[in-house]
């Protein structure tokens, strides 16, 4: 059920309303996100996890108006924000490159790019990078912006940030390098920031660290966080909410708790399986069975229902699952609980 315009005023941040985004290819329209529906609280992590090709970043792009020129974003969809001085703007309605969506896309909605050696360029400093972010969306002169830049770097973890700040991406390693799109990121003071991935190219060991750094930084800010992931376990660690996300579908829905400990829909439960964990040395990880269809050939009836090992023969296939609230934080979409 959709907010009304006064709550989404006093607590959220976000409210996204049967989101549906294709795109436009040769062999025809594919679907990416279908009817996905969320929303943000003020202060709060929003965990959104499933396999590569559930339609998680084609989802935050569409709040960011970051996806291509072949995308089509449906009529009904809504997109609603709360800005800092208190408005509600419809981002479906702005222009992609108009002013108010530029205010927005940066210096209210940070984002954190899944791979930080392709979003920086590698003819620029850090520092220069920092600071045309700072210049574009705060007050503040050429000097002012340096050392903000170079205070931010400090802030997330970077030693010797003086020297760092001049420094290219190509020179730093892995870990510096996503703690410095961190520094870019919130160096706008962003009330929402979305992390598509943020962890993944990097070791056990730094991945630890950032997400503690994560923590940590919002804490200290107070912002909201979308985290994108496929690592059950790590959204374990950072969310206080989990989707659930399948071929555009957002399959289950709760607290974190609530996900981990009481899952309900197959595939999380699944997911949960391919975890490891140390009192289980020895067993093998259960992997989920074949993979995920093609969105040109997206399946009947619940999206799952071609992995699933639970499947209803006569319903799975023909019918979409209802919505089941199974408390008021954990909602289903699965025959199995209707």
């Amino acid at each position: 059920m959709s907010k009304t315009t006064e709550q989404i005023e006093r607590d959220t941040l976000l409210e996204v309303n049967d989101l549906k985004v294709s795109f436009k290819t040769d062999e025809g329209i594919i679907v990416a996100v279908d009817g996905v529906t969320f929303s943000v609280e003020r202060g709060q992590t929003l965990g959104i996890v499933g396999e590569s090709g559930s339609g998680k970043s084609v989802s935050v792009k569409a709040i960011m108006q970051l996806l291509p020129r072949t995308a089509i974003v449906g009529q009904e969809s809504s997109i609603q924000w709360c800005s800092k001085n208190g408005d509600i703007i419809e981002i479906t309605r702005l222009k992609k490159a108009g002013r108010e969506m530029r205010r927005i896309r940066g210096g209210e909605i940070g984002m954190i790019f899944q791979e930080p050696m392709s979003s920086f360029s590698p003819v620029h400093t850090i520092g220069n990078q920092i600071m045309e972010a700072i210049l574009q969306h705060r007050q503040v002169n050429k000097l002012e912006a340096h050392e903000i830049a170079i205070d931010m770097l400090d802030k997330v973890g970077i030693s010797n940030p003086s020297v760092r700040v001049d420094q290219y991406s190509f020179e730093l390693s892995g870990g510096m390098r996503q703690r410095a799109m961190i520094a870019v990121t919130l160096s706008m003071n962003p009330s929402l920031l979305i992390a598509d991935e943020p962890t993944t190219s990097l070791d056990v060991t730094i991945q630890a660290q950032i997400l503690e750094l994560m923590n940590q930084l919002q804490e200290e800010l107070g912002m909201a966080i979308i985290f994108i992931t496929h690592n059950l376990g790590v959204i374990a660690q950072v969310a206080d909410e989990v989707a659930v996300m399948y071929l555009g579908h957002i399959l289950e829905r709760g607290t974190a708790k609530e996900i981990v400990l009481q899952s309900q829909h197959p595939y999380t439960q699944s997911l949960l399986r391919a975890i490891p964990h140390l009192d289980r040395l020895g067993e093998r990880l259960t992997a989920i069975s074949g993979d995920i269809p093609s969105p040109l050939e997206r399946p009947g009836g619940c999206p799952f229902h071609t992995r699933c090992e639970q499947v209803i023969a006569g319903v799975c296939d023909t019918q979409r699952p209802a919505l089941t609230r199974i408390s008021s934080t954990h909602t289903v979409h699965c025959f199995l609980h209707e």
